[in-house]
């Protein structure tokens, strides 16, 4: 991390010696201006605000930003700290500066976790600035780089809390935009505060080998520039460094070793002056150590979405011991460094290469694909899918390259191509051989997409499809034709209803009674109403109730305008849907209830309450076989409270291998949410372990997240909810 303990006059020498003597006068009037308006102000990690923002430019400096993104991080915590408004901004520094000032303060707040579902449009606002400018986002890096470097100040819950956010939302962002050191300082930091024993036990091992890795880095150094030399290949330079501690620590999970068998925890890397030099060092290095079958990468020829370009290989070097070596130019390093920064089109107004419009294209379309997404829980979802690097490289039949995640199907391919190719793909071939959609695309694959005019995504393709963007235009197809449907037999149930009363819906809208009644109903126009009945989400007496108040006070009657909502059926369940009323809990304050236990629902599941002998109202998650076996007449339509206060209960069951520390793990990532295990029991089993887990959440999207991370563990074979 550069150095960032500056004071304001120490910044502005930094700056001095980057940018263009004409620049100067804005970066010297930003600095009184943050002198003045912060003064002595304390900042939440320690230090004064006025430290923090100075070491936020800084480190935009030492990427070798343009002015205005380095005034910008100077300037960006001045509107959210109310010692300076947006136009008093735009009016003293210009607009391009207010964008980026105004860019990062919409997104300040927003918080990644469960919570941030709920803010979800504040997530969309920040995608989009950063669509728009991606100064915004780099401003924002450096400002959680510098606030991670202090975090060790803050309450153990926030520094969880900000190490998870960082872990999945900011070191993904850095490493989409190619600035690799960025994303290693951020993972290693979270790194340290996730899982503070496992940190710290590494690099107490790592540290212990020091002296000997560093004799094993000068040997294979000096027998690689005897190599090259021979092999007429005369390099730059030579280097190896340690392979950062959250990559081993990865390494170590995934392959089950300990730290004594990672034989490639040094990176070495030959910088060359050619793309024919880069091959021509690949071959002499091939020549004496066999590489690693499948661990030769060529990043030059199809360079990743970020513009890395490198050639990779793993070799068995010297003492049978396993050496990664990358292999590229000053130009491709450079660019690996520094990533988005290393060709700046906002410096100089210079032309935009064709790797940095590919790049900022890619960033466009990522906004594209995320503004089409309604569902807040879809979105999140996207927005992760979106970050990951590609792990497999798809050739068309006309040698155009599309990246995609492992697992990858046809569809998929099709998707990346163009939505339209995705919407009619009906069948593909692969290296010159018809496959099934569900076909598992490998590396290098030529891939060919096979359509017909008329037809339309499946919904079961969302069973296999493993991309974002796939998804999200399959589910708006789906959606689509769902809200057709139901709008198509919401107009025919209604007219036929309508019709028995001597009423049709064209005499309502004559006669202005349409507007009374979609208020009664609390539809918003028409044909919101004519879905809800067609969808069955609204009765379709409802209208006509509405239309005939008297009817309301029927005894037994339906309450018109409420949503009758059927619970999900299971396969064999022969349930019948509610009959009595529809209740809000926050609407029965007099009835004693109870959540159950069967079934552990909490905020955000679909849920029935079952009236019970003498013990009021219980419960239930919708789909609860014990709901379902009950007869319907006792089943009460309620409604989670707007606001909730509390946490509640719910379990899980987890499979995973038998594994020294397992439970610790899960117990980790569990508490890393900032969940509360209840309770925790565990049973072996033949291959493996099964484990219950009695959890206190917050609410769904909580839960969510939690099942999300603990996927995200090898040792986790299956989860899933009691």
């Amino acid at each position: 991390m550069p150095d960032t303990n500056l004071t304001l006059d120490q910044f502005y020498s930094l700056a001095a010696g980057h940018l263009p003597a004409k620049d100067l006068p804005l970066v010297e009037k930003a600095c009184a201006f943050v002198r003045e308006r912060h003064g002595d102000k304390p900042y939440k990690y320690g230090g004064t605000f006025l430290q923090h923002v100075t070491a936020v430019a800084a480190i935009l400096v030492s990427m070798k930003m343009d002015m205005a993104t380095i005034v910008g991080g100077l300037l960006h915590g001045t509107i959210n700290e109310a010692v300076a408004s947006l136009a008093e901004i735009q009016e003293i520094f210009g607009p391009e500066i207010a964008n980026i000032v105004d860019g990062t303060t919409r997104i300040t707040n927003v918080r990644y976790t469960a919570a941030a579902v709920g803010q979800v449009e504040n997530i969309r606002k920040y995608i989009l600035a950063m669509g728009s400018d991606i100064r915004v986002l780099l401003v924002r890096l450096a400002d959680r780089l510098q606030d991670m470097s202090m975090l060790s100040a803050a309450a153990e819950a926030e520094r969880r809390y900000k190490a998870r956010e960082t872990m999945d939302l900011y070191a993904p962002l850095a490493a989409r935009i190619g600035i690799e050191w960025l994303k290693r300082e951020l993972e290693d930091s979270s790194f340290s505060y996730l899982y503070p024993e496992d940190y710290a036990r590494l690099s107490r091992q790592m540290d212990s080998t020091l002296d000997e890795r560093q004799a094993y880095v000068d040997e294979v150094i000096g027998i690689l520039h005897g190599k090259l030399k021979a092999g007429r290949v005369e390099p730059v330079r030579i280097t190896g460094r340690p392979k950062h501690l959250y990559s081993i620590y990865k390494k170590l999970i995934a392959q089950k070793i300990t730290v004594d068998k990672v034989y490639d925890k040094v990176a070495f890397r030959i910088i060359v002056r050619t793309v024919r030099e880069c091959y021509q060092a690949l071959g002499v290095i091939h020549a004496d150590w066999p590489p690693v079958p499948g661990r030769i990468k060529d990043f030059i020829s199809v360079p990743k979405a970020n513009n890395y370009q490198s050639l990779h290989t793993t070799v068995s070097g010297p003492h049978n011991h396993f050496i990664e070596i990358q292999i590229r130019t000053e130009e491709m390093d450079r660019v690996a460094q520094e990533g988005v920064a290393a060709h700046w089109a906002y410096k100089e107004g210079q032309q935009v290469s064709r790797n940095d419009a590919r790049l900022f294209r890619d960033i466009k379309q990522i906004v594209r694909n995320l503004q089409e997404v309604e569902d807040p829980n879809e979105f999140m979802e996207s927005l992760k899918s979106e970050l990951y690097e590609a792990d497999i490289f798809a050739v068309t039949p006309k040698g155009e390259v599309r990246e995609l995640p492992r697992g990858s199907t046809p569809i998929d391919f099709a998707y990346a191509i163009h939505s339209d190719i995705g919407d009619t793909c009906v069948g593909a071939k692969v290296n010159g051989q018809i496959v099934q959609l569900k076909y598992r695309l490998q590396q290098g694959d030529i891939v060919e997409i096979l359509t017909q005019k008329n037809e339309h995504p499946k919904r079961a393709w969302l069973q296999i499809v493993q991309t974002a963007r796939a998804k999200n235009r399959i589910r708006q197809y789906c959606r689509r034709v769902e809200k057709e449907r139901s709008l198509k037999l919401g107009r025919e149930l209604c007219e036929r209803e309508l019709k028995k009363n001597g009423v049709s819906l064209q005499a309502l809208v004559r006669g202005g009674q349409l507007r009374l009644l979609l208020k009664a109903l609390h539809c918003s126009n028409l044909d919101d109403m004519l879905i809800k009945v067609g969808s069955g989400r609204l009765s379709l007496s409802a209208p006509i109730r509405a239309l005939q108040p008297e009817a309301c006070a029927a005894p037994g009657g339906e309450r018109h305008g409420e949503e009758k909502r059927e619970p999900p059926r299971q396969s064999g369940a022969h349930a019948e849907a509610p009959t009595s009323g529809s209740v809000a809990l926050d609407n029965i304050p007099d009835m004693p209830m109870k959540v159950s236990r069967c079934c552990h629902p909490i905020p955000g599941d679909p849920i029935v309450g079952f009236i019970t002998t003498g013990a009021g109202l219980s419960i239930h998650r919708a789909e609860c076989p014990n709901l379902l076996a009950t007869s319907s007449t006792r089943w009460v339509e309620v409604t989670w409270p707007a606001a909730l206060q509390q946490n509640y209960n719910t379990a899980l069951l987890i499979r995973a291998e038998r594994r020294k520390g397992v439970l610790a793990n899960i117990s980790s990532s569990i508490s890393a949410d900032d969940a509360e295990i209840v309770e925790l029991n565990a049973r072996t089993l033949q291959n493996g372990a099964e484990i219950d887990v009695l959890l206190s959440v917050r609410d769904l999207d909580h839960l969510g997240l939690i099942m999300q991370h603990l996927r995200q563990m090898s040792e986790v074979v299956e989860l899933r909810r009691r």
